[in-house]
């Protein structure tokens, strides 16, 4: 009797004095982060949900409803696959702004490129038409607070790549009379004028005409993205720039050994320089062992593939068979929290911020599934120790401070230079402009 007494005692759902303290504690915290966000725009530096309305909607931005949760899209519907973006979910992570990323593979080139970049900004134009109650285009750091004070959420828009200028000054000031304001210098591949972090060097950094884009960026007011690109080309262009600059979407590359990410020397030049670098989500970006898994994927499926040529379901049937022996790691919101910490130790509180890069990767740490998790992560930093001044920085206090200083920059520099007329051809010679 004394054993089945002990046994239903051991069932009861008791909860612990310490539990219910931590319970408190959370709550306490939740209503911190909340208080910060209600006063702080939380502008995140990059999420690509416009491609994936180009991609699965053809570009009609009536045929996804936003209004709708579309993490859970219904089973109904083959072509459906969750999402991590809807309205829903960006007012219950009190996102203030959001940096869209409009962006075109690197390997397309020429006007279509073009073509194709504009039709996305006028992906990102319509969603605020479609939705005027909770989206409005913001185009300075003044119209974002104005936005935010208001109720509703500011869209900004990034080009995700220098290839998407076509080596053309003038359709970069295009981009920017469109409503652009950031553009990331280079992406998964060199282009004419920037070396990238994920291909083997060719320029050794940004060229002559590289260093002209990015002072024609400053003098328009556009801020210089060095998300993507390589070391040196991080070094360059922070040498070149006048205005401080940004990190839309990267990590530290002391805890996670990508190339996408940042060293500590160039994390401190960027506090030199004023910029700010938001804080990726990315597994492969984040966690270490996540990055080796994923290398340890591609060699295992190179090899599958050379051992089974002309059978490629063999060579599939065998890749599964080893990630079933060797089931990929997880990134963790904690581990966000630890490349937040890093960089706010090497480049100071003023120099860190958000950009999750939301629906343009396949998967997310643990505890940041979607735009909804944004204070599950504040409240963490808050947890360590953060103030609320610092998580009011983080938020969006330093991308604002960075958004007024470039357009301070620009106004000065407009003063006194007129629009560059340089070409790729004229600085960089006939042969790279082929």
């Amino acid at each position: 009797m004394r054993l089945i007494a002990a046994a239903l005692l051991l069932a009861l759902p008791l909860t612990s004095p310490l539990a219910a303290q931590a319970q408190t504690a959370d709550a306490v915290l939740k209503a911190r982060v909340d208080r910060v966000l209600q006063s702080t725009p939380l502008i995140d530096g990059h999420n690509d949900l416009p491609w994936e309305i180009r991609e699965r909607a053809k570009g009609k931005v009536d045929a996804l409803d936003l209004r709708q949760d579309t993490a859970h899209l219904p089973a109904s519907d083959p072509e459906a696959v969750p999402l991590m973006t809807d309205i829903p979910r960006l007012r219950a992570g009190h996102v203030g702004g959001q940096f869209w990323s409009v962006w075109t593979p690197p390997n397309i080139t020429g006007p279509i490129q073009v073509k194709m970049t504009l039709e996305q900004i006028d992906i990102v134009k319509g969603m605020a038409e479609r939705y005027p109650e909770t989206f409005e285009m913001a185009y300075t750091a003044e119209a974002v607070i104005r936005i935010h004070k208001a109720g509703r959420i500011a869209c900004l828009i990034g080009i995700e790549g220098g290839h998407q200028i076509d080596d053309s000054l003038p359709v970069l000031r295009q981009y920017y009379a469109a409503g652009a304001r950031y553009m990331t210098l280079s992406h998964a591949i060199n282009n004419h004028f920037a070396d990238s972090a994920t291909a083997d060097p060719e320029h050794n950094g940004l060229t002559p005409f590289g260093k002209a884009v990015v002072r024609e960026m400053n003098r328009m007011g556009m801020l210089v993205d060095l998300s993507h690109v390589s070391a040196k080309t991080m070094r360059d262009a922070l040498a070149a720039s006048r205005a401080p600059v940004i990190f839309s979407h990267s990590g530290a590359f002391a805890l996670d050994h990508s190339p996408r990410n940042a060293l500590d020397d160039v994390l401190a030049l960027a506090a030199k320089n004023g910029g700010v670098v938001m804080a990726n989500f990315y597994p492969g970006y984040v966690s270490e062992a996540v990055r080796l898994w994923n290398a340890e994927d591609a060699a295992e499926t190179a090899r599958q593939k050379a051992l089974h040529v002309g059978d490629p379901k063999a060579a599939a049937e065998a890749v599964e068979r080893w990630r079933a022996a060797h089931p990929v790691p997880h990134a963790t919101l904690a581990q966000v929290a630890d490349h937040i910490e890093h960089i706010r130790q090497v480049a100071g509180i003023d120099h860190v911020g958000l950009g999750s890069d939301f629906d343009g990767i396949e998967s997310t740490p643990d505890g940041l599934d979607g735009v909804d998790k944004y204070p599950a992560l504040l409240i963490e930093l808050a947890r360590r120790g953060w103030s609320d001044q610092d998580l009011a920085k983080l938020a969006g206090g330093n991308i604002l401070r960075v958004m007024a200083h470039a357009e301070a920059v620009a106004q000065r520099l407009q003063a006194s230079e007129p629009a560059s007329e340089a070409t790729l051809a004229e600085l960089d010679g006939a042969a790279a402009a082929r």
